[in-house]
C-alpha cells in the first residue's frame, strides 16, 4: 500500500501522532526518538530504567501475525513506562468469526484502549487503523510492529539507534545492507532512515533474485557479489532469509546461499577494521551468518535488543504525549 498524501501519521501541528512508517518523517522527528531513548538506557547500557511516564494508560498489543520476540520487547517496553498491557489472541478473536478488522477496533477502543501496537501480515493494515481512528477516536495512537513487506519503523529506529551509539555520527559511513532485501520490511525502513540521517552511502548485496527493483532510486547502491559490496563498510546489517514470504524458487540450497552470501570472519575482515555486525533476528547461523561473527567481538545484536526496549518506550511516550 503506497504512502498516502495526508501523512496520517502526523497531527495539524506536525507531530508524531502514529509511527506507522520511516518513509516521510523528518530527521528531527527520528532524532527526536533516539534522543529520548538514550535517556532511558541505564549507565551500563545493560539495564532500561522504569518510569511512569504511562501509568494509568492501556497498550494493546495486537498480532495477527506472530512474533514472540517484537512483541515481548513491546510489552516489556509498556511495563517499564507502567502502562497496563493487554496481549489479545487474534487467532481466537472475533476477527475469526467473521468482524471486520474496524470492528475489532472500535470494541477495544470502547474499553478505553489509549495505544494499538499493530502487527498484520497486509501491507496497509496499521494504516487502515490509524486513518478510521483519526476520524473517530483521536487520542488513540497506533504504532506499526510490522505490516507485510512494507515497514517495520521500530526495528529501523533501534537499528539507527545502534549505529549512532557505536559510530557517534551518521555523515561519514558506508552501511551495507544484505541478503533477502525483497521481502524485508526491515531493510526498507532502515534505508529510508539511513538516508534521512545522511549516510552517504548505502549499499545492499544480494542475489538478484532477492534485490528489489527501485533501489537505486532510493539512493542505495547494489551489489550481488559479497566481497565487493563489504569492502570498506563501517556497518554490516545482516538479514534472515524469509522463507515464509517466498513464492516459487528464489534460492539455490541454504548451503549454496551462504557460501555466496554468508558473513563470515574472512568476509568481515573486508570491512573496516571497527566495523560492527548488526541482524534484526532470528538469526540462521550457518546460513547467513557464521556463528564465529555472530558470538565475535564486532556482533552487537544482544545490544540491539536492548537497545529497542528504549526505542520503543521512547516511541509510545511520545506519542501518548501528543494530541490531535
Amino acid at each position: 500500500m503506497a504512502i498516502l498524501n495526508n501523512n496520517p501519521q502526523l497531527n495539524k501541528h506536525g507531530e508524531l501522532q502514529h509511527l506507522l512508517t520511516i518513509e516521510g518523517l523528518k530527521k528531527a522527528h527520528i532524532d527526536h526518538i533516539l534522543d529520548t531513548a538514550s535517556s532511558f538506557v541505564g549507565i551500563s547500557d545493560r539495564e532500561v530504567k522504569k518510569v511512569p511516564l504511562m501509568r494509568g494508560k492501556s497498550v494493546f498489543n495486537l498480532f495477527f501475525e506472530n512474533s514472540t520476540r517484537t512483541r515481548t520487547t513491546f510489552e516489556i517496553a509498556s511495563k517499564r513506562l507502567s502502562a497496563d498491557v493487554i496481549n489479545l489472541n487474534i487467532q481466537a478473536s472475533s476477527t475469526t468469526k467473521g468482524e471486520s478488522l474496524l470492528d475489532t477496533i472500535d470494541n477495544l477502543a470502547a474499553m478505553h484502549a489509549d495505544m494499538f501496537v499493530v502487527r498484520h501480515s497486509q501491507s496497509g493494515a496499521p494504516y487502515m487503523i490509524a486513518q478510521h481512528l483519526n476520524r473517530t477516536r483521536s487520542d488513540v495512537h497506533v504504532v506499526n510492529a510490522g505490516d507485510g513487506r512494507h515497514a517495520h519503523p521500530t526495528q529501523g529506529l533501534l537499528d539507527m539507534y545502534t549505529i549512532r551509539h557505536y559510530k557517534k555520527d551518521f555523515t561519514n559511513l558506508r552501511v551495507a545492507i544484505v541478503g533477502d532485501i525483497l521481502h524485508s520490511r526491515v531493510a526498507r525502513s532502515d534505508i529510508h532512515a539511513l538516508t534521512t540521517l545522511g549516510v552517504p552511502e548505502v549499499r545492499a548485496i544480494g542475489p538478484h533474485t532477492l534485490l528489489p527493483g527501485g533501489l537505486e532510486q532510493m539512493g542505495v547502491r547494489t551489489f550481488t557479489n559479497m566481497d565487493e559490496g563489504l569492502k570498506d563498510v563501517d556497518v554490516i546489517i545482516m538479514l534472515r532469509l524469509q522463507n515464509e514470504r517466498m513464492s516459487g524458487a528464489l534460492l539455490p540450497s541454504a548451503q549454496e546461499y551462504f557460501k555466496s552470501y554468508g558473513l563470515t570472519p574472512e568476509r568481515l575482515a573486508l570491512a573496516k577494521p571497527d566495523a560492527i555486525v548488526m541482524h534484526p533476528g532470528p538469526m540462521n547461523r550457518g546460513v547467513e551468518i557464521d556463528s564465529a561473527v555472530a558470538d565475535g567481538a564486532q556482533a552487537v545484536i544482544l545490544p540491539q535488543v536492548t537497545f529497542g526496549i528504549a526505542v520503543r518506550m521512547a516511541v509510545m511516550s511520545i506519542l501518548a504525549g501528543t494530541h490531535a
